[in-house]
């Protein structure tokens, strides 16, 4: 039976929900620098990347041998700005949550296999391990509908609650983990996070603002469960130590 969610159309424009986990539901991140390393590709991959200033300083004969490894690094990197969006993430100790939509067909694809290969190259040398790191093919859904949007990213957030032993409250277990989360409440900015569309449906504060729509109640249960449904990650839902 072929696997479930591996993603077979690529759709020019389509946003997707996209979501992979260790090999043998092992961690893929052990602390924070892991974390921190994580994101800091997620930067490099996605954030913009000035061409100009960087062949300036390896033209510079007053620039450091670092600055220029730097500099060189950076452009010999695949770069995907203005080629994936990210519009929402969230970090897990073994698996992770992304909404992307991709400009133009293959172009997630591509991104995807460089920030798993280099991150696992990453992740063996410092934790003195070999081998993949990740369960096979990441897994992904194309969304549907404007409201399958919403509702995807609300799931995306609230999967922090899904460690165990948290404790404080619903606020701050939501921030418990790496996420996105802190961009659509407007506390943090990172430039590589594209909240805009889904914000673009809330107003700033009270009961119709995005934190009601992922710390209120849910009324809408059986809705978010139908919009839900045809983006079920199977097990990746289960609790994470």
């Amino acid at each position: 039976m072929p696997a479930k969610n591996i993603v077979k159309d690529y759709s020019a424009e389509g946003y997707y929900h996209v979501y992979n986990r260790g090999v043998n539901k092992r961690r893929i991140f052990i602390d924070d620098q892991d974390y921190k390393t994580f994101l800091s590709y997620l930067k490099i991959y996605l954030g913009p990347q000035n061409i100009d200033e960087l062949k300036t300083i390896l033209a510079d004969p007053n620039a450091t041998p670092k600055q220029k490894d730097e500099a060189l690094r950076s452009l010999s990197l695949n770069n995907f700005n203005n080629k994936v969006e990210l519009n929402a993430y969230n970090l897990m100790p073994n698996h992770f949550h992304f909404l992307l939509q991709q400009k133009e067909e293959r172009h997630m694809q591509s991104f995807l296999q460089s920030l798993m290969t280099r991150y696992c190259m990453y992740f063996n040398r410092r934790h003195h391990r070999v081998g993949g790191l990740f369960e096979g093919t990441y897994k992904a859904v194309l969304i549907l509908s404007d409201e399958q949007l919403l509702y995807v990213t609300r799931y995306i957030h609230r999967n922090s609650l899904g460690v165990i032993g948290l404790k404080g409250s619903l606020s701050e277990m939501l921030h418990s983990q790496p996420s996105s989360y802190p961009n659509y409440l407007n506390e943090i900015h990172q430039e590589w996070v594209k909240p805009d569309k889904v914000l673009a449906n809330f107003s700033k504060s009270g009961f119709n603002s995005y934190k009601s729509f992922v710390e209120g109640d849910d009324s809408n249960t059986a809705l978010s469960e139908i919009l839900l449904s045809k983006l079920s990650i199977d097990d990746y839902s289960e609790e994470i130590s």
